[in-house]
């Protein structure tokens, strides 16, 4: 199962809508530049990424805390960004933040205050994650990127799809859709350890999904694949996932969790769009011909 812990930077309330609603050109030098942060700044960018709403509301004390770093280490985040300290870079969130339904949390907290122990409660706290998570896709994922990636793999001779852990089922129903509507796939499954990158080829392309922490596996295949020249695309969580770091026209999804179990609501809705639109583009492209 793959899933970040509570503590150490984990996400207590995922972005409602990462890179859509909060100033872009933030999480752009964000992802452009956490894979070169010494390991507690890089800590302080993942929390950030994971929790925009909690810089909007929180100390520097307190995040820090939760992200497992000295105030200090996150004072000097701030400054590595372009600000002048955390207050400068707090406004930025807090601007957006007064039009903003309830996070979450506070949500869960509610439900679990009428007894979180029975199936029914249980079943109530992962409907209205998987409701939040469905109303987050529709701003976390940008109409740019999910256009450029539904034209990447419509043109793609073959499509490798490569998920693992807790994104599995995401790549396995990815391979059942794409198998009915005739398009040619792989799913990369590492069956008796063997793989399949061999098979990738300049006019295929990969989708790779996974999520924090991230599968080495799968950023081995995406890896392999982009230097064969194939085409990239990613179903990621946030703007530092390593998947960014290659150059994968990406298609943000976060989802919160129950507990340290997470849902996979907007992942699969995100997979089933993807698959309708990319059967419906190549049977366009077929037509034209």
């Amino acid at each position: 199962m793959e899933y970040v812990k509570r503590n150490h930077g984990a996400p207590h309330v995922q972005p409602r809508q990462c890179r859509a609603r909060y100033d872009r050109r933030l999480f752009a030098r964000l992802a452009e530049r956490s894979s070169a942060f010494p390991k507690r700044l890089k800590q302080c960018a993942d929390f950030v990424a994971a929790n925009p709403d909690r810089v909007a509301v929180s100390t520097v004390a307190e995040l820090s805390a939760e992200a497992g770093v000295q105030p200090s280490a996150f004072m000097r985040f701030c400054q590595e960004l372009g600000f002048s300290g955390f207050s400068q870079m707090q406004r930025l969130f807090r601007s957006d933040y007064s039009r903003k339904w309830p996070d979450y949390a506070t949500r869960l907290d509610s439900l679990r205050g009428h007894g979180s122990d029975s199936p029914a409660a249980l079943l109530a706290e992962f409907v209205e994650v998987g409701r939040i998570s469905l109303e987050n896709l529709l701003t976390s994922v940008e109409t740019e990127a999910l256009n450029d990636a539904v034209e990447m793999l419509a043109r793609a001779e073959t499509i490798h799809l490569a998920g693992f852990r807790r994104a599995f089922p995401v790549t396995s129903y990815l391979a059942y859709a794409f198998e009915k509507m005739g398009i040619p796939a792989v799913l990369h499954t590492g069956t008796a350890g063997l793989g399949l990158e061999h098979t990738i080829r300049a006019d295929d392309a990969v989708l790779a999904v996974t999520f924090a922490p991230y599968t080495e596996r799968t950023l081995e295949i995406a890896e392999a694949g982009k230097a064969r020249g194939a085409g990239l695309v990613a179903i990621t969580d946030y703007v530092t996932s390593p998947l960014v770091q290659l150059g994968a026209t990406t298609l943000h999804v976060a989802e919160p969790d129950v507990g340290a179990f997470r849902a996979l609501s907007g992942s699969l809705s995100l997979a089933i769009s993807l698959a309708v639109s990319v059967g419906a583009a190549r049977e366009s492209r077929k037509n034209r011909k």
